[in-house]
Protein backbone atom coordinates (compact mmCIF):
# COMPACT_ATOMS: atom_id res chain seq x y z
CA UNK A 1 0.00 0.00 0.00
CA UNK A 2 1.70 4.07 -0.99
CA UNK A 3 1.87 6.52 1.29
CA UNK A 4 -1.15 8.10 -0.10
CA UNK A 5 -3.18 4.98 0.48
CA UNK A 6 -2.51 5.06 3.83
CA UNK A 7 -3.50 8.45 4.71
CA UNK A 8 -6.49 8.36 2.97
CA UNK A 9 -7.42 4.95 5.01
CA UNK A 10 -6.75 6.69 7.96
CA UNK A 11 -9.05 9.61 7.02
CA UNK A 12 -11.70 7.47 5.96
CA UNK A 13 -11.01 5.59 9.66
CA UNK A 14 -11.16 9.14 11.62
CA UNK A 15 -14.21 10.39 9.76
CA UNK A 16 -16.05 7.07 10.76
CA UNK A 17 -15.13 7.22 14.04
CA UNK A 18 -16.37 11.18 14.33
CA UNK A 19 -19.58 10.24 12.80
CA UNK A 20 -20.33 7.45 15.09
CA UNK A 21 -19.32 10.14 18.56
CA UNK A 22 -22.12 11.24 20.16
CA UNK A 23 -20.25 13.50 22.59
CA UNK A 24 -17.66 15.00 21.00
CA UNK A 25 -16.62 17.08 24.10
CA UNK A 26 -16.47 14.24 26.46
CA UNK A 27 -14.29 12.38 23.82
CA UNK A 28 -11.96 15.27 23.87
CA UNK A 29 -11.82 16.55 27.46
CA UNK A 30 -8.63 14.61 28.82
CA UNK A 31 -6.89 15.63 25.37
CA UNK A 32 -8.05 19.25 26.66
CA UNK A 33 -7.18 18.86 30.46
CA UNK A 34 -3.74 17.89 29.09
CA UNK A 35 -2.99 20.87 27.40
CA UNK A 36 -4.42 23.18 29.99
CA UNK A 37 -1.95 21.35 32.75
CA UNK A 38 0.94 22.24 30.18
CA UNK A 39 0.64 25.70 30.71
CA UNK A 40 -0.32 25.17 34.17
CA UNK A 41 3.03 23.41 34.59
CA UNK A 42 4.84 25.56 32.29
CA UNK A 43 3.61 28.78 34.48
CA UNK A 44 3.97 27.56 38.06
CA UNK A 45 6.70 24.29 38.15
CA UNK A 46 6.65 23.83 41.71
CA UNK A 47 3.02 23.94 42.69
CA UNK A 48 3.49 27.84 44.43
CA UNK A 49 1.21 29.54 43.01
CA UNK A 50 -2.66 29.68 44.31
CA UNK A 51 -5.32 27.97 41.92
CA UNK A 52 -6.70 30.75 40.97
CA UNK A 53 -3.28 32.84 39.76
CA UNK A 54 -2.41 30.06 38.19
CA UNK A 55 -5.03 29.41 36.19
CA UNK A 56 -4.66 33.04 35.38
CA UNK A 57 -0.96 33.15 34.11
CA UNK A 58 -2.07 29.36 32.27
CA UNK A 59 -4.48 31.19 30.64
CA UNK A 60 -2.10 34.28 29.38
CA UNK A 61 0.60 31.46 28.58
CA UNK A 62 -1.94 29.51 26.33
CA UNK A 63 -2.97 32.96 24.37
CA UNK A 64 0.87 33.66 23.75
CA UNK A 65 1.46 29.91 22.33
CA UNK A 66 -1.66 30.94 20.09
CA UNK A 67 -0.79 34.16 18.76
CA UNK A 68 3.03 32.77 18.55
CA UNK A 69 1.80 29.76 15.92
CA UNK A 70 -0.64 33.18 14.52
CA UNK A 71 2.18 35.13 13.86
CA UNK A 72 4.34 31.98 12.43
CA UNK A 73 1.57 31.26 10.46
CA UNK A 74 1.58 34.71 9.11
CA UNK A 75 4.82 35.26 8.35
CA UNK A 76 4.80 31.60 6.58
CA UNK A 77 1.58 32.87 4.40
CA UNK A 78 3.65 36.35 3.49
CA UNK A 79 6.85 34.73 2.31
CA UNK A 80 4.81 31.91 0.18
CA UNK A 81 3.11 34.73 -1.53
CA UNK A 82 6.42 36.95 -2.55
CA UNK A 83 7.94 33.37 -3.49
CA UNK A 84 4.78 33.17 -5.66
CA UNK A 85 5.07 36.87 -7.00
CA UNK A 86 8.90 36.32 -7.41
CA UNK A 87 8.29 32.93 -9.45
CA UNK A 88 5.44 34.98 -11.64
CA UNK A 89 7.57 37.60 -12.25
CA UNK A 90 10.81 35.22 -13.35
CA UNK A 91 8.27 33.29 -15.60
CA UNK A 92 6.85 36.51 -17.46
CA UNK A 93 10.33 37.92 -17.54
CA UNK A 94 11.56 34.72 -19.50
CA UNK A 95 8.17 34.81 -22.09
CA UNK A 96 8.84 37.98 -23.24
CA UNK A 97 12.33 36.82 -23.59
CA UNK A 98 11.17 33.97 -25.97
CA UNK A 99 11.77 31.50 -23.63
CA UNK A 100 8.85 29.18 -21.93
CA UNK A 101 7.27 28.74 -18.99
Amino acid sequence: MTESERRLRSQIAAHESWAKTEDRSARTAKARRAALDRFERQVDPNGELTPQERAKRAEHARKAYFSRLALKSAQARRRAKEATAVAEAAEAELAAAGGTA
